[in-house]
């Protein structure tokens, strides 16, 4: 390819990117407790599997996973965002929300895209109390509340 057709290319992709960012940027960053006015949880159940051996497997602890929930309802861009104690459970965490499907609120009819993330307690004591105590560590900044 020639410089001459590489910059053509260039100038040609350009403004469709250009026209792509507004809609990139318009993606709503909402915490998990908000996340109802926007998408609702469809599984009832998600099939994932933990290794059999690893670091810190027993472990009481907590994985926060982001991702952007597509039009679709369907999660993309899913990152492991923080584990805590280090351990082997991250891609377990992330499989885990891989796998969540969601249909769009009464107020989000429209099915605008939600950049969220989901906090996975690993063998958190049983009861409210316990399962937020673990989970606490997770929490996210600057996604609301």
């Amino acid at each position: 390819m020639t410089t001459r057709t590489l910059l053509r290319s260039l100038l040609i992709a350009l403004p469709a990117l250009a026209c792509a960012m507004p809609a990139l940027a318009q993606t709503r960053r909402v915490g998990p407790q908000d996340l109802y006015h926007y998408w609702i949880l469809l599984n009832t159940k998600v099939e994932t599997s933990a290794p059999a051996s690893g670091l810190n497997l027993n472990a009481p602890g907590c994985a926060a996973v982001t991702y952007v929930i597509g039009s679709d309802g369907v999660p993309m861009n899913v990152q492991l965002a923080k584990l805590v104690p280090k351990s082997d459970l991250g891609p377990t965490a992330v499989t885990a929300v891989k796998n969540f499907r969601y249909g769009p609120s009464l107020t989000n009819r429209a099915g605008n895209p939600i950049d969220t993330y989901y906090v996975i307690p690993f063998n958190a004591p049983d009861g409210h109390d316990g399962q937020q105590k673990v989970m606490a560590p997770c929490k996210l900044p600057g996604y609301g509340h």
